[in-house]
């Protein structure tokens, strides 16, 4: 199996203290996270997606995001190869003609695109994000709450370690010394006992948390659209702030 890296290094995330999870989530009024949550199952097979060729990863991994979304509220999304493609040429100027072009992605540009945008479906249909909000790369527990709450997208510095452990099915665990080969994108969505639970390269891939912690370089997390125009906020999460928040955003 061929697997292509394909998230750009991370940068200062924009808004200054705005825009960030830890503004608008108080983590002493939400519940205790559970043990073990993520809705994984729902999906029976993960499609590659074109990551085996292509360093479109960050597509890759929003259209596995979308796709569980939908699963959630009961219903089916698909994507191709070339929807996933058009929106990482839209997004990078990526050519499939042109191999030079396949450099990756920013995952703020991406974010900015799936909010003002949205990706496409095989249907031809678009689907957005409501907003969008970074979270601290050192904060495990931030992540998880993510997780638990929306949908996270996490940005990994990758050792060539996570390969061989990748190849042989084992779970992701940090080996001392190994070399990083780049940047990788994966959405978190869930977690089982100790481990985490991730989508690579079209399959479900467990992590140790320390792995997380050690490797990870960013994070974001996804507010669905559905869910900001209804109001359905867990108790503990600032929805009127960061409404307020937006409507300054261009």
């Amino acid at each position: 199996m061929t697997y292509r890296l394909g998230k750009k290094p991370a940068r200062e995330w924009g808004g200054g203290s705005r825009f960030r999870l830890a503004r608008y989530a108080d983590t002493a009024a939400l519940p205790a996270l559970p043990q073990a949550f993520g809705h994984g199952g729902l999906i029976s097979s993960w499609p590659m997606l074109a990551n085996d060729r292509y360093g479109d990863c960050v597509w890759a991994g929003a259209a596995h995001e979308t796709m569980l979304l939908a699963k959630e509220a009961g219903n089916t999304v698909n994507f191709t190869d070339s929807n996933v493609l058009s929106d990482y040429a839209a997004v990078t100027g990526f050519d499939l003609s042109d191999p030079s072009t396949d450099q990756g992605t920013d995952m703020q540009a991406a974010a900015s695109y799936r909010r003002k945008t949205g990706i496409l479906d095989a249907s031809g249909k678009r689907h957005g994000i409501a907003a969008y909000l970074a979270v601290d790369a050192a904060n495990t527990q931030h992540i998880l709450l993510a997780a638990y709450l929306f949908v996270c997208g996490v940005g990994l510095q990758l050792p060539s370690s996570a390969f061989d452990q990748l190849d042989k099915g084992q779970t992701w665990d940090v080996v001392s010394g190994s070399p990083i080969e780049g940047g990788h994108y994966v959405p978190l969505i869930g977690r089982q006992d100790d481990l985490l639970v991730f989508v690579s390269w079209g399959r479900i891939q467990y992590a140790t948390q320390q792995f997380l912690a050690t490797y990870c370089d960013e994070a974001v997390a996804y507010l669905s659209q559905e869910d900001l125009v209804n109001q359905k906020s867990p108790d503990g999460f600032d929805y009127a702030t960061l409404s307020a928040d937006l409507k300054e955003l261009a």
